[in-house]
Parts: structure tokens; C-alpha cells; sequence
């Protein structure tokens, strides 16, 4: 492998395919084209409610490892930053829902949903080690980060009532973020075992897989 090139690249490289199809879903390209059912859109934000507080005992876990195994103090720290953001991220589900009559209370979570769940549990044991934890978390904000920063692109439709969304994730301030992630991942990538490495490609994979599939979730649930 080029030295020059890292790891996350390699990958991004290799799995071009499974990334493209996580970013690039039917589900995203209909909110950029303004095609998008409105139903589908609520089956997305009732399920994503329930998967981000999920998601912050996995990053609160991350934060915990990065103490532990980082030796890098500026990794705790945008961690901390990213635990921080999952507060205004709660209260941004619990101010949108309403709008679409969608009730936080009462949604069921489904199938996609609980398998993503259950994923983000196995990636909080001690076992596992934290450059594939932090590869993990790279892995999900980016999809979320470039898939909406793609409707916020030239020539895009988005309907005026989805355009806070995009926004939310698609902003550059998000994927600077992204990026000090990825950077944090390849440096941890670049120390770790062959064993180690092996595992985080898996992983991102998986995170590409289940992206997928919850993107597929909101579209055949609507």
C-alpha cells in the first residue's frame, strides 16, 4: 500500500461502491430532487430519534476509550465536543417532530433500527478496541454528513420544510468535524495491529450496511 495514501482511503477507495450506495440512496436523492414522500421522511425522523439516543451512550463509551488508549488529548476533546452536540441533536428531534405530527413517545423502532442498535451495543464492549470504535463513529457521522451535503448542492430541489435538516448535517462546520475524525481514525489506524486494522475495515463496512438498510427502513415503512 502507497504510505502516502491512508487507510480510511484505502478503504473509501476499495468499498467505493458500498460508500456511494450509503450516500447516494434513493431516500437522499429524493429529498435533493424534491421528490421525496413526506411519509418517508416521518418514518426517518420517529426512527433516528430513537437510534441518536442509542447513539450517545456508544460516543460516551468512545469518550471513555479515547482516555484509556488515545494518548492524544485533543481526541477527548472532540469527542467531548461531539457528546456535547447530541443535547442540541435531541432537542432539534423533539422541536421538528411536531411539525410533522410525528409523536417521539409512541414510535416502535424497527427491525433496521434495533439491528443498528444492537451494533452500536457490541462496538461499547471493552473488548473492542479503540481505533475500530473511533473508526466506527467516523463512519456514521460521514454518511449523514456527505449524504446531506449533497442536497445542499447546485441544482438541488429540497422542499423548503427539509431544508433545516439538510442543513444540519450537510454544513461545512459538520464536515470539518468529519474531518478531524477521519484524521483521528488514520492516526490510530496507521499505529495499530494488522489484526486491529482488519477489524475497523469490517466495522466500516458494517456502518455502511446499516446505513443502508435504515435509509431502505424509511422508504418501505412510510
Amino acid at each position: 500500500m502507497d504510505s502516502k495514501i491512508s487507510v480510511t482511503e484505502t478503504w473509501m477507495r476499495k468499498h467505493r461502491l458500498q460508500y456511494v450506495g450509503a450516500t447516494r440512496h434513493p431516500f437522499i436523492l429524493s429529498i435533493r430532487d424534491g421528490s421525496l414522500d413526506f411519509s418517508s421522511f416521518k418514518t426517518w425522523l420517529g426512527q433516528d430519534y430513537i437510534f441518536v439516543r442509542a447513539f450517545i451512550p456508544f460516543v460516551a463509551s468512545i469518550l471513555m476509550k479515547s482516555w484509556k488508549e488515545s494518548g492524544n488529548e485533543v481526541d477527548m476533546e472532540v469527542i467531548l465536543g461531539g457528546v456535547a452536540s447530541l443535547n442540541d441533536e435531541i432537542n432539534w428531534f423533539k422541536q421538528e417532530a411536531p411539525k410533522f405530527h410525528v409523536s417521539l413517545t409512541s414510535v416502535i423502532p424497527q427491525t433496521a433500527n434495533l439491528k443498528y442498535c444492537r451494533f452500536l451495543e457490541s462496538l461499547m464492549s471493552p473488548d473492542i478496541a479503540y481505533p475500530v470504535a473511533i473508526t466506527a463513529f467516523w463512519a456514521m457521522e460521514v454518511v449523514y454528513q456527505e449524504s446531506f451535503a449533497h442536497c445542499l448542492e447546485d441544482g438541488s430541489k429540497i422542499p423548503q420544510e427539509l431544508q433545516g435538516t439538510c442543513e444540519r448535517w450537510g454544513n461545512e462546520g459538520f464536515g470539518a468535524y468529519c474531518k478531524l475524525l477521519r484524521d483521528m481514525a488514520d492516526r490510530c489506524l496507521q499505529k495499530a495491529s494488522p489484526e486491529v486494522v482488519s477489524k475497523a475495515e469490517v466495522v466500516f463496512l458494517s456502518v455502511l450496511e446499516h446505513e443502508v438498510e435504515f435509509w431502505n427502513m424509511s422508504v418501505r415503512d412510510a
